[in-house]
């Protein structure tokens, strides 16, 4: 099941310019979700970080993960028409450079659930060419 830009719009609150996903090429609702991303050279950011040697920011990179993770949970009806909200990254790690010009693969499948207090814990890793460029757990409670 695919799911374009627009249509990632009616699942998640996010808009330009903290909208991080391109498309879902895969769900798999209340288990994992594959998602796109690509790097515009334009972002603003890189006009900061770094003029000489533009490279995405570790929190870009961590909430490109947190909002794949949200598709995920909002795909599910317990948690439909409800608000994600970032309370916690824990084993974050950065491997690879992500630059200006690249397209991104996220991977994220849920990991811990509390399903009475509405909080779940997903794991998540950054792919380009093939091989992981940042990996992590994102917690986010359901509101």
């Amino acid at each position: 099941m695919k799911i374009d830009r627009k249509q990632i719009m009616e699942i998640i609150p996010h808009r330009d310019p903290m909208l991080l996903i391109d498309e879902v090429s895969e769900i798999y609702p209340g288990k994992r979700i594959v998602a796109k991303y690509y790097i515009d050279p334009k972002l603003e950011i890189f006009k900061g970080h770094f003029p000489q040697a533009p490279v995405l920011p570790g929190v870009y990179a961590t909430e490109i993960m947190a909002q794949a993770s949200d598709i995920l949970l909002l795909s599910m009806e317990r948690y439909a028409n409800t608000i994600p909200y970032f309370i916690g990254i824990n084993n974050v790690r950065f491997m690879k450079k992500i630059l200006p010009g690249d397209t991104i693969t996220v991977h994220s499948k849920i990991t811990e659930e509390h399903i009475e207090k509405a909080i779940v814990t997903c794991t998540a890793e950054i792919h380009y060419k093939g091989e992981i460029a940042c990996k992590g757990e994102v917690t986010l409670a359901m509101r």
